[in-house]
């Protein structure tokens, strides 16, 4: 199940929500409440043996960072 991060218009408050399928359900600030909230773009990891691959490209658990010979 997605976990999308939010960002409130109105007080600036950044929080996670869990989507559960196909909703409308409106989402609202977990602080101030208000509807006009809009959804962050967030960073997507997972591991694969001693890698780690990300939305941002492969990177292992040496230099973290995707910059040394053993990531490519």
């Amino acid at each position: 199940m997605p976990i999308f991060e939010f960002q409130c218009e109105e007080c600036g408050e950044i929080f996670e929500e869990l989507i559960l399928g196909n909703t409308d359900e409106e989402i609202l600030c977990k602080k101030c409440k208000s509807p006009k909230v809009k959804k962050l773009i967030s960073q997507v990891a997972f591991k694969s043996g001693s890698k780690f691959v990300s939305s941002l490209g492969s990177v292992c658990s040496t230099c973290k960072g995707g910059t040394c010979s053993s990531c490519h």
